[in-house]
């Protein structure tokens, strides 16, 4: 099983996060990139490049044929797959052994046992493992699911039988809404996975999500390395992940470790694998599923053991036993990760797309970045919102909770709204601090609109805007790029401001050498220059001094100071269409993607609220509603379209 060349079948920050691995053991490695990748960090690092096809995922990252010729043309004779994607398709491993290629995982039967959480369920009561009741048969038809649901109870999960993530997952409090969600998890399911199978699974209230990492070797052995606490989630994924679990006792670990490991042997299982338990406040714990792969939170088990998982993935791949036995793990420290997202959680954490004009990563103590970013990256509709993970690692969890938000207000991602703001909120609050935090806390405490989101810009914000866009030092702002300076009195520009999911007009003034004033609805802020340069701004307010950070592009200034990042337009120039307001008949696409469903006619009245369009982009179906009641007066696309941000969908008759 020896091999010398590895070819990543992934992307983005996994990709970059194995070839640093692969390089490390002296492997050469092979990227892999669609149309839309090409000019990506995950490309440029590797030894070798191959273009597999067009942007679409299905075109590219999941052609299993596309992949295979790309290592027969390189040369390469094993494929790590990453995660998502092919690295839990069993046809897809087998076909890698077909072609004499080593596949970097575990082998497909395991995958394949896994694979079909209905199957995985069965087989996991019969290996002694608890579950979550509920229904895990192989006829999944509605009918069948809804005489099922009636014996259940509600509140329940609707769940894709295949795949993961979060997606084809639906919870349901009415049976009224069952039909619904059954509707729309199918058609989530099939399109992420190639399978509209379900099962469904009483909803546990007030758990937490704590999941074991795995690993085995080609010789029988297998281990566990201490367990993840997942329980801060939206939309059923993960967002903030640590190692670990202030609510697993050394007696209860052993015995999830335990059920964890019968689960990993029951189906002869090899590699890396992540068995994810449901932990109820009762302290009584149930399988939910068993990833057959790498997970995104890996870095957080590497950090309280000192090991690098994806250096055993490649070892025990090449057929070396696994370097230690349990009694030698040792966990040491905690760890904590936040995943940064394209996303603004201002808007329901509407996924966005976009350029990444500045891109600077924290480099202090006790702080890991994993991304595939670099300044001008273009974040695309096509794949996962997933720009970075931030990993915080301390002696204790307080440490490591410090160090995050620290390394989370450090890094700088500017162009593209995020949710850095949304996940340094998280880790503040009380609940959080305390380690009560349980899979419920988001849709409690940061529900959109709640007052802890929805912040006006502070004026210190504004005042760096007035430094940044005035300073004849700054480059690129205005005073650099006008010289219309009047000979009596200050120069003054109206702006608009988008900061923290809200915006308000303003007027920024040059009011002597290094003096600015901002004239704000609440009145004016002072402020005074100290020192500016490329990319960064020193001020002082009060005698307080700020630095923010900063970045012109496409007539917007992009601004951070300290961690809350902003967009200013100059209202002069301004061009485009006008916003959606409440209220506003018009339907309009909030970012580019494929429309999956149209659900009314021109003719139809519609209530307010009522889902009229469904769009699917970066791995996600969302549902458009109507702002208003009213009659459709017109429909303008149809399912199976591409469609671009702003677009506009649908439009109700004025009333």
């Amino acid at each position: 099983m020896s091999f010398t060349k590895i070819l990543i079948a992934n992307r983005g920050e996994i990709a970059c996060r194995v070839q640093r691995t692969a390089r490390a053991l002296g492997y050469a490695t092979v990227a892999v990139h669609s149309d839309a990748d090409a000019g990506t960090l995950h490309v440029a690092l590797a030894d070798e490049a191959v273009s597999i096809g067009p942007a679409s995922a299905a075109d590219s990252y999941l052609n299993a044929q596309a992949l295979l010729r790309a290592a027969a043309q390189t040369g390469a004779d094993a494929i790590h797959p990453g995660y998502g994607f092919l690295s839990e398709n069993a046809e897809f491993a087998e076909a890698c052994g077909n072609a004499g290629l080593v596949f970097i995982g575990p082998p497909a039967p395991a995958i394949r046992a896994m694979g079909d959480k209905a199957a995985a369920k069965r087989l996991m009561i019969e290996a002694g493992v608890p579950c979550v009741p509920g229904y895990h048969g192989e006829d999944s038809s509605d009918a069948r699911l809804i005489e099922e649901a009636s014996r259940i109870g509600f509140p329940l999960m609707v769940k894709a039988a295949w795949g993961g993530g979060g997606r084809g997952m639906r919870l349901v409090t009415d049976p009224a809404a069952l039909p619904r969600a059954l509707s729309g998890a199918r058609s989530e399911a099939r399109n992420a996975f190639g399978s509209d199978a379900l099962i469904l699974e009483t909803a546990i209230a007030d758990a937490r999500h704590v999941e074991i990492q795995v690993f085995g070797d080609n010789v029988g052995a297998v281990l566990h390395l201490g367990e993840r606490d997942c329980s801060i989630q939206r939309r059923h994924q993960k967002i903030v992940e640590e190692a670990p679990s202030p609510a697993v006792s050394a007696e209860l670990r052993a015995r999830m470790g335990a059920a964890a490991v019968a689960a990993a042997r029951a189906v002869g299982y090899c590699g890396a694998g992540t068995v994810e338990f449901l932990l109820a406040p009762s302290r009584e714990f149930y399988f939910l599923e068993m990833n057959t792969r790498l997970q995104v939170e890996h870095p957080v088990t590497e950090a309280v053991t000192g090991l690098d998982l994806v250096e055993w993935q490649l070892r025990v791949a090449a057929g070396e036993p696994l370097p230690l036995t349990q009694a030698d793990v040792r966990l040491s420290g905690h760890a904590i990760e936040a995943r940064l997202c394209a996303e603004d959680p201002y808007r329901n954490f509407l996924p966005c797309t976009g350029t990444v004009h500045l891109w600077d990563p924290p480099r202090g103590p006790g702080v890991r970045v994993d991304h595939g970013l670099r300044s001008g990256h273009v974040v695309s509709p096509y794949y996962d919102s997933l720009l970075a993970k931030v990993i915080g690692r301390g002696d204790t969890r307080e440490d490591a909770r410090r160090r995050l938000l620290a390394g989370l207000s450090d890094l700088a991602v500017l162009g593209i709204p995020s949710n850095r703001a949304f996940l340094m909120a998280v880790l503040r609050h009380p609940d959080f601090v305390s380690g009560a935090a349980d899979t419920g806390f988001v849709a409690r405490h940061f529900a959109t609109g709640s007052a802890a989101m929805r912040r006006p810009a502070p004026d210190e914000t504004m005042a760096a805007l007035a430094a940044v866009l005035l300073c004849p030092a700054a480059p690129g702002g205005r005073a650099t790029r006008h010289a219309s300076w009047r000979s009596s009195g200050a120069a003054s520009w109206p702006v608009r401001i988008d900061a923290a999911g809200a915006e308000q007009a303003a007027t920024v003034a040059s009011t002597g050498a290094g003096r600015y004033t901002v004239h704000l609805p609440g009145g004016p802020v002072d402020l005074e220059l100290v020192k500016a340069g490329a990319g960064a701004v020193r001020f002082a307010v009060g005698g307080r001094q700020r630095t923010a950070r900063f970045v012109f592009a496409e007539d917007t200034l992009h601004l951070q100071l300290a961690g809350v990042a902003a967009a200013f337009r100059d209202t002069l120039l301004e061009r485009g269409t006008r916003p959606q307001r409440p209220g506003d008949g018009r339907l309009v696409a909030p970012m580019n993607g494929r429309i999956v469903a149209v659900l009314a006619k021109p003719g139809e009245r519609v209530a307010e609220g009522q889902s009229i369009v469904v769009l699917e982009a970066m791995k996600m179906q969302h549902e458009i509603a109507a702002r208003r009641a009213g009659v459709v007066e017109s429909v303008s696309v149809r399912e199976g379209d591409q469609v671009a941000a702003r677009q506009v969908l649908v439009e109700l008759a004025q009333e």
